[in-house]
C-alpha cells in the first residue's frame, strides 16, 4: 500500500517536504512589489481594463522570479527574450491574422517556437503574445509600441526588483550566477546556492526549498552514491549519480546515471579523470531542486 501512495505521489509531482515560513513570505513580499510597480506602468499606459493580460502574464514571471529564483525558467535572459520576441509575434498575429480565434492560437503557438529558436523558453511570454491579440483596443491602437511600453518597461521592472529583492539573501540571490561565496568549516571557500532539476529547453519546472547546506569533502574525491553536476545551464546540464567505482587499478571506469538533464536515465562508463574533469560540484536531491553541496579545494569544487 505504501509503494501505491508514494507510485501516486510521484506520479503527479505531491512532494511533503517543507520549505522554511521566512522563504514563503519572502517570496510573498517579493511578488508584491514587483507587481506593484509593474500595474503603475501598465495602468498609466493602458488603464485598468486593457492593462489586465499583461499584468498576468506578469504575475505569472513574478512567481518563477521570487519562488524560484534559480530555476533555468527564471534567469534574466528567459525572462527578457521570452517577453519580448513573444510581445513581437503577438503584435504581428494581431495586426495580419483578421480572425481575432486564429490569431490568437497563433500568437501562442508562433511565441513557443520563437522562444524555442532564441533558447528563452518563459512560460509566461505565452500570455504576452496572447494580450497582444485580446487585450482590445487599448493594446491593438499601439502597435509594436506595446513591444516598447509597456512590455519592456515592465520585463525591466521586474527584473530590476528581482534583483535587488534577492540580494540581501545569501541563499536566494538573483540571478544564479550572482550567488555569494560563503565560509565553510575550515576557513574554505564554500558556496551556498540552489540548483535546478533541469535546465534544458524544454524543463520541468522546479520547486525550489531555497534552503542552504553545509558539507565537506575531500579534494578531488568521487563517491560512490552521490550526485554530481557539470554547471552548464543549457542543453548540455546534468546531474549524474555514481553508480559503481573501478575495482582494481586495472579497471579505472566509474558507472554512472543520468538522472537530471541532457539523456536522463541513461548508464555510461568512464574513466575516473573524465569524470573529474567533467564534474563542477556535488549536488544532492532536496525535494524538486538539485542544491549545491559547500565543497572545497580542486576542481570539483571551483566555481568561478
Amino acid at each position: 500500500m505504501r509503494r501505491i501512495i508514494q507510485g501516486l505521489r510521484n506520479l503527479v509531482g505531491l512532494s511533503f517536504k517543507r520549505s522554511t515560513h521566512l522563504e514563503k513570505w519572502i517570496s510573498g513580499a517579493g511578488g508584491l512589489v514587483g507587481i506593484m510597480g509593474v500595474l503603475l506602468v501598465s495602468q498609466h499606459t493602458l488603464g485598468l481594463q486593457g492593462s489586465a493580460g499583461l499584468v498576468a502574464s506578469m504575475g505569472a514571471s513574478a512567481v518563477l522570479l521570487f519562488a524560484v529564483p534559480h530555476g533555468p525558467l527564471s534567469q534574466p535572459w528567459q525572462v527578457f527574450g521570452g517577453h519580448m520576441v513573444s510581445s513581437v509575434v503577438g503584435v504581428g498575429c494581431a495586426q495580419y491574422i483578421p480572425e481575432p480565434e486564429l490569431a490568437a492560437a497563433c500568437a501562442v503557438a508562433m511565441a513557443i517556437a520563437a522562444m524555442y529558436y532564441m533558447r528563452c523558453i518563459h512560460p509566461p511570454g505565452g500570455a504576452t503574445a496572447l494580450t497582444a491579440v485580446t487585450g482590445g483596443e487599448a493594446v491593438h491602437s499601439l502597435g509594436y509600441s506595446y513591444v516598447l511600453t509597456p512590455v519592456l518597461i515592465n520585463v525591466l521592472i521586474i527584473l530590476f526588483v528581482a534583483i535587488i529583492f534577492n540580494w540581501p539573501f545569501a541563499w536566494r540571490r538573483y540571478p544564479v550566477a550572482l550567488t555569494r561565496f560563503g565560509v565553510g568549516k575550515n576557513g574554505e571557500n564554500a558556496v551556498k546556492t540552489v540548483q535546478p532539476l533541469s535546465a534544458g529547453p524544454v524543463p520541468d519546472i522546479p520547486q525550489s526549498s531555497m534552503q542552504t547546506v553545509e558539507g565537506e569533502r575531500k579534494p578531488g574525491e568521487v563517491i560512490i552514491g552521490r550526485y554530481y553536476c557539470n554547471g552548464d545551464f543549457g542543453e548540455e546540464w546534468q546531474v549524474r549519480k555514481v553508480l559503481k567505482m573501478p575495482e582494481s587499478i586495472d579497471r579505472r571506469e566509474l558507472v554512472y546515471m543520468v538522472v537530471a538533464g541532457h539523456q536522463r536515465r541513461t548508464v555510461k562508463r568512464v574513466s575516473v579523470e573524465e569524470f573529474k574533469r567533467w564534474a563542477n560540484y556535488e549536488v544532492w536531491p532536496n525535494e524538486n531542486s538539485w542544491q549545491r553541496v559547500a565543497i572545497v579545494g580542486d576542481r570539483l569544487s571551483n566555481t568561478a
